[in-house]
Parts: C-alpha cells; sequence; structure tokens
C-alpha cells in the first residue's frame, strides 16, 4: 500500500556490521601549537581564583592545620571517609570492594588531587586517590588536598602529564556540582557534592 512505511527489523549485528560499513575516514589529529597558550602568570594565585570562580572554596595551609581546618569548616560531619595519609578525622573506612550504595548517606569526603590546572581551577583525581569511583559525587561535601607543586598552566600540559599515567579511571573536578540548564538558573548540587573545599598545601 503506497504511503504506508515498512518496518524493519535490525539485529545487533546487522547494526555493527552497518556501522561498519559506512564508517568515515580516519583524519589525522591536528597539531597543536602550544606555544601560542604560554603566558608569564602567577600559577597559584590564577588557581586559587578559578576555584573560587567556579564555586569552589580554597585555602592555603600548612599540613599540619589540616584536621583543625576540617573540623573547624564541617563542624556537623558524622560519617566522613578519609583517602588520604594526610588527615586523621575519618569515621567510616571503606575499600574497592564496597558496595557504594552504602555510601550514600556520607557527609563528607577527603582526598588527594594529583595535579591541579590553573586555567579553570580544574582538580586531577585518579581511582586511586578516591578508591572508589562514586566517592567524589555521592558524598554531600568534598575536600581536596593539593601540592602547590602539582599546578600547571593549561589542559594540554595536564593533558601531557596525565597521559604517562596507567590507564585506570580519572576524572577533573572543577568546583561542586552544578548545572545552569534548569529555567536557566544555576543550582549547585545538582547531581553530586554540595560543597568542595580545596587545601592548598
Amino acid at each position: 500500500m503506497n504511503g504506508i512505511k515498512k518496518e524493519i527489523k535490525m539485529g545487533r549485528e546487522a547494526i555493527l556490521q552497518a556501522i561498519k560499513k559506512n564508517k568515515p575516514n580516519l583524519i589525522p589529529v591536528p597539531e597543536i601549537n602550544e606555544t601560542v597558550f604560554e603566558e608569564t602568570i602567577d600559577l597559584k594565585e590564577t588557581f586559587i581564583k578559578n576555584v573560587a570562580l567556579v564555586g569552589g572554596s580554597i585555602k592555603e595551609i600548612k599540613a599540619k592545620d589540616i584536621d583543625s581546618e576540617i573540623k573547624s569548616i564541617y563542624t556537623n560531619a558524622k560519617r566522613i571517609v578519609s583517602t588520604s595519609n594526610s588527615t586523621t578525622v575519618g569515621t567510616v573506612s571503606i575499600s574497592k570492594d564496597i558496595d557504594p550504595h552504602t555510601l550514600e548517606d556520607i557527609d563528607l569526603a577527603i582526598l588527594e588531587g594529583e595535579l591541579g590546572i590553573a586555567e579553570n581551577g580544574a582538580i586531577w583525581v585518579t581511582a586511586s586517590n578516591s578508591i572508589v569511583r562514586v566517592l567524589p559525587f555521592i558524598t554531600n561535601d568534598l575536600v581536596i588536598i593539593l601540592k602547590k607543586d602539582s599546578l600547571c598552566l593549561h589542559m594540554h600540559q595536564a593533558y601531557k602529564i596525565i597521559s604517562q599515567r596507567e590507564r585506570d579511571f580519572g576524572v577533573f573536578i572543577s568546583g561542586p556540582s552544578k548545572t545552569a540548564d534548569i529555567e536557566q538558573c544555576l543550582v549547585v548540587g545538582a547531581h553530586g557534592a554540595m560543597s568542595l573545599t580545596v587545601f592548598l598545601i
């Protein structure tokens, strides 16, 4: 009958074969002249400014003061997970075999960052830093401890540094969870941590 489309059912293999047959030709990755992005700036000051710009809090402190700072900022936190050796305030122990669902009521997670990026205030966090992948996102509040000498200028440098890593889970975290696509209104903590505090040591 004219004007009526016939339904064509395709199985998984047929779909994969169709994709393979119609795969576009590969093109070379563009070469980027990184010297274009070079700037003579204060990495630490720029990083501090941009962490605040994306909604995070940042404090430059000494390692010995981490515990007292956490206790003064997060006075109501009871269930605390720490994967860092720089603090002793953790109250909940975890391992990589833990059921992530048991972490749904974590008040505070404390972990260490590997790398800070000055241009956007992002911090690279690895699987070994978080132990459980969901930890930085399921917690109510998040603290990241970062060394000053781990700062780099921009994402090009960051990717060059992390390209030397073992190919395991890692994520760039820039400020607390936020979205601005709900009625054009910025919402913080929409699908992750309500706050991020960075301790720069």
